[in-house]
């Protein structure tokens, strides 16, 4: 455990259990130099503790990076609650996740993520007040998929030469509630879109609402398209499917797109530009962090809007050093946190 925590830099690693409620969760403080650790919750089944903390540990990291490079006072930080196959009262089970995150004394703030909803959140906050996403605060999603398509639109214009997306193919593997609103600014924008998901009512929304084209969930990497944009669940991008894909450019909402740090470069030796997943997909974070500040929408939206000329700047970087903007994005923000 202390090996993990000491190649990801990590400051701490918190684990609680509640018997009573049924909670076994962890909460991974990566870096605090910027700001008190912000990130969300997870609430998902996992096969096991090691593979729990090592996903709070990994996720934490890149919360800590998309915090540095969004310009925000914020350090990173992750939790994941190991979902039980039976839950008597879920509302009890997050509100004695709220006691631990009480526990550690404003550290740590945490946020709705897979498995998690403003309703949770809710009952974290009957416990303590590092919580934001509840429903008062509003939903970060959209805030996300704005951040998503301008990283898009950056995409298209440094590999494609335009950021005009009409015409453009876009393949949007997930459509939770980011890859949705995505796809509804992708539409608007004239781009035809290619869409999965493992849950085919989804999929038969984005068709009949959005004109979508439906493609199975095991084709939708080797389908030809201009833009690919994962947005579920991370590992997508690794050695057995980068030399299938069939794009320009990858640029998504999903966490932790590369199954390693060596997949970047994979799709580097392709020619295809990739999105640092923890840049482009910052505007859930900018949202949730500004919000818990105070800031009015305003200065919100504005902050935003800096996700598609950061984007440009680490590409530019990356055709100069002739290096992955993933590589890039890394270095920017380590020295950012460790200057």
């Amino acid at each position: 455990m202390f090996s993990m925590m000491e190649a990801a830099r990590l400051e701490a690693l918190h684990l609680a259990q509640d018997p009573v409620t049924g909670l076994r969760a962890v909460i991974a403080i990566h870096d605090t130099r910027l700001g008190p650790a912000l990130g969300g919750c997870r609430y998902l089944a996992y096969p096991n503790e090691e593979s729990a903390i090592r996903d709070a540990i990994r996720l934490a990291q890149g919360m800590s990076y998309k915090a540095a490079l969004a310009g925000l006072e914020q350090g990173g930080g992750k939790a994941v609650i190991m979902r039980p196959a039976h839950v008597d009262n879920r509302a009890a089970l997050f509100e004695a996740f709220g006691r631990m995150i009480e526990s550690l004394g404003g550290r740590y703030i945490t946020a709705v993520d897979s498995g998690t909803s403003s309703a949770d959140m809710d009952c974290i906050a009957q416990q303590t007040r590092h919580v934001t996403s509840t429903s008062s605060a509003g939903d970060p999603s959209p805030h996300t998929a704005m951040g998503v398509f301008a990283g898009i639109r950056a995409s298209a214009r440094a590999r494609l030469g335009s950021d005009d997306l009409e015409g453009l193919r876009v393949a949007i593997q997930g459509l939770g509630n980011v890859g949705f609103a995505l796809a509804e600014q992708l539409v608007a924008a004239g781009a035809e879109l290619l869409v999965s998901d493992l849950d085919p009512g989804r999929v038969q929304l984005a068709v009949e609402q959005l004109g979508a084209q439906p493609v199975a969930s095991e084709a939708l990497l080797t389908t030809p398209c201009d833009i690919l944009a994962p947005c579920g669940l991370g590992g997508v991008l690794n050695p057995q499917t980068i030399p299938q894909l069939r794009c320009a450019a990858v640029a998504g909402a999903a966490n932790n797109q590369l199954a390693s740090a060596d997949s970047a470069d994979g799709l580097e030796a392709r020619g295809i530009l990739y999105a640092p997943d923890y840049v482009i997909n910052s505007g859930g974070l900018i949202y949730v962090a500004l919000r818990h500040k105070g800031d009015e929408l305003p200065a919100i939206t504005a902050h935003l809007s800096r996700i598609g000329q950061r984007l440009t700047e680490i590409y530019a970087h990356a055709q100069a050093d002739k290096r992955s903007p993933a590589r890039v994005a890394d270095a920017l923000a380590e020295r950012l946190l460790y200057r």
